[in-house]
């Protein structure tokens, strides 16, 4: 038996008055997915979220969440773990009863102590949410939507602020909650994390979806690049090569491996040094800068 998808996004439109912040977005979130939505900056990301969370009411196109519409108050809400943001704790709680508090809105069940070593906030569970760092509220968001392990738990920008052992730590979090079965939406400014976490990765700009599959999928689109420079003198490269601003080489190839080879062979066979020589695969962030150079979607 196949399992429907924990989430479903079809011709999903959202405005604010004359604008048109998500534009016919349609994708889907497989049961055990790790799926990162990135976008450049006024992609419409946001938006689009907060529908799938229930924040916000599509203004056409259809959303369901685990089989239900996201705003199913008692159907889809219990079942998600939702990490903002900006979660906005009163400040005047302690960390434990913030993390006592949210769990028992969500309506799952947990303990507020496993929560708290989870964290690493335990010998700050007394202490006022006014009186935390920002990386330790930054952890105490991620303890709230872990609560109870939701079937869904989506993090937007969850390591911002965070130290590198921080960091460590939640990412190994969530991969124990994947594997004990929970669905991952990840939203982040970190590409880096993207590309190391995610099974695929949903690229937006100006409210569409430009893009959309695993990393290596997404950088098989571009080339890679090698870079190099040569004395004076001596005869061209065996490869079409563009000249750079600082008299450097470049040769941009779908076949790196190879013609790095051929390259450095050709070198050696002419007695050539090539300086500053440098080759890169393509990146993710690389694909992310190159949709800000695409047209504009014709409706």
């Amino acid at each position: 038996m196949i399992s429907s998808p924990v989430i479903e996004v079809d011709k999903l439109d959202v405005t604010y008055g004359s604008f048109q912040a998500v534009t016919d977005l349609s994708f889907h979130v497989e049961r055990g997915e790790l799926y990162a939505l990135l976008g450049t900056n006024g992609a419409g990301k946001t938006s689009a979220l907060e529908v799938i969370e229930g924040h916000r009411k599509a203004s056409s196109g259809t959303v369901r969440v685990l089989g239900k519409s996201p705003t199913d108050r008692r159907g889809a809400r219990p079942r998600m773990g939702i990490m903002l943001q900006e979660s906005g704790f009163a400040p005047d709680l302690t960390v434990a009863e913030s993390v006592g508090l949210i769990g028992r809105l969500s309506g799952r069940s947990d303990s507020v102590r496993r929560l708290l070593d989870l964290a690493d906030l335990a010998r700050r569970a007394d202490t006022r949410v006014s009186q935390l760092s920002g990386g330790e509220k930054r952890r105490l968001d991620f303890a709230t939507a872990v609560y109870g392990r939701p079937e869904l738990i989506v993090l937007d920008e969850p390591t911002t602020g965070l130290d590198i052992q921080s960091r460590d730590a939640l990412w190994d979090t969530v991969q124990q909650l994947r594997e004990d079965g929970s669905t991952v939406v990840l939203t982040t400014h970190y590409l880096e994390e993207a590309q190391q976490r995610a099974d695929r990765i949903g690229l937006m700009h100006n409210g569409s979806l430009r893009h959309e599959g695993t990393v290596s999928e997404l950088t098989r689109s571009l080339p890679a690049s090698i870079r190099f420079s040569l004395p004076p003198g001596v005869p061209a490269p065996p490869l079409r090569w563009a000249a750079l601003a600082d008299q450097s080489f470049e040769i941009e190839t779908f076949q790196l491996q190879r013609d790095l080879k051929q390259l450095l062979d050709w070198a050696d066979a002419h007695a050539v040094e090539l300086n500053a020589l440098s080759a890169a695969p393509t990146r993710l962030d690389d694909v992310f800068r190159a949709i800000e150079a695409e047209p504009a979607l014709v409706s």
